[in-house]
């Protein structure tokens, strides 16, 4: 017990050092701060405290330690524009060893048109960025798991390119067994092993602390997440502006319904094209032994929308 409770504070030692240490405001690859899969996506991001799914490698590491089989998971979006964006991940246990994963995720923007001084036709280029993931999550005692990744980022932009290495550290707590599940990750702490240019930028370093709750009586997990904790914010208020809240509903064994709230989304949208449904998302996914299909609908207001379909084996 003695040594549990050392790793487990040192592990939250590392993500609350994060706060001072590696405060910013401005960050490259930001695409590593866009939902993964169709479910995540439904719940407004608000996914890390979930259970038995691939997908939480990018979330929370220790999340893989849930893991009842092993799992296989992908998906395709097409975003505005020409942007489009996937992933694929993977998850199992060792026995005697613990649970490894694995993921990537990829955006490309599409073609851009060149031009030269005067204007002339120069031709196009294109852009696009990628992340490969290896994750291990193992068990400190019942209801508690602890995860860590490695992961190399890369970006191209014409014929420039850059790259950089990272690591994410991850708990989860089941605080009371089928009603409460404490949270939290620490994702992108790394830097960039060639920049862009001359001068090297910081990577969406992200502390994300969340909390899900399971009603009794009540077929469903309410899932409460605060996001961002790690950027710079001129006051306490507006730091906790930057919120999820997810509700994932079960109403049969084999059916689940969700609803999501993205706070921060909708605060930054609203200021672009006006609130309409901006920041809200829904979404839905059946299941069987073999495989579970999910998808999910995310509003961006006036400037459009975002549809998802994950396949899970």
């Amino acid at each position: 017990m003695r040594l549990e409770l050392k790793v487990t504070g040192f592990l939250l030692a590392i993500m609350m050092a994060a706060t001072s240490m590696f405060a910013q405001s401005t960050t490259t690859y930001d695409f590593l701060r866009n939902d993964v899969g169709a479910r995540a996506g439904a719940l407004g991001g608000g996914f890390m405290m979930l259970t038995d799914d691939p997908n939480l490698i990018f979330y929370n590491p220790a999340g893989l330690a849930t893991l009842t089989q092993r799992r296989v998971s992908f998906g395709f979006f097409k975003h505005l524009l020409d942007i489009n964006s996937g992933y694929a991940s993977f998850g199992t246990e060792i026995p005697n060893f613990g649970f490894v994963g694995a993921g990537v995720v990829y955006i490309n923007y599409g073609e851009f048109k060149r031009t030269g001084a005067e204007g002339q036709d120069l031709g196009t280029f294109g852009a696009g960025e990628f992340a490969l993931t290896g994750g291990y999550a193992g068990t400190l005692q019942p209801g508690l798991y602890y995860g860590a990744n490695v992961k190399f980022i890369y970006s191209k932009i014409d014929e420039v390119q850059s790259s950089a290495a990272a690591l994410d550290f991850g708990v989860q707590y089941v605080a009371i067994t089928n009603r409460m599940t404490l949270g939290a990750s620490l994702l992108n702490l790394g830097t960039q092993l060639n920049p862009y240019e001359t001068t090297r930028e910081n990577l969406p370093t992200d502390l994300t602390i969340g909390m899900a709750l399971y009603p009794e009586h009540l077929p469903a997990a309410i899932l409460l997440n605060l996001h961002k904790l790690t950027d710079s914010y001129e006051s306490f208020s507006q730091r906790m502006k930057a919120f999820s809240v997810g509700i994932e509903f079960t109403p049969g064994p084999n059916v689940h319904l969700r609803l999501g709230y993205n706070n921060e989304r909708r605060q930054e949208l609203k200021i672009v094209s006006g609130s309409g449904l901006a920041g809200f998302s829904i979404g839905g996914g059946i299941n069987t032994d073999a495989y579970s299909v999910d998808y999910a609908f995310t509003s961006l207001g006036q400037v459009g929308s975002v549809h998802r379909i994950s396949v899970t084996f």
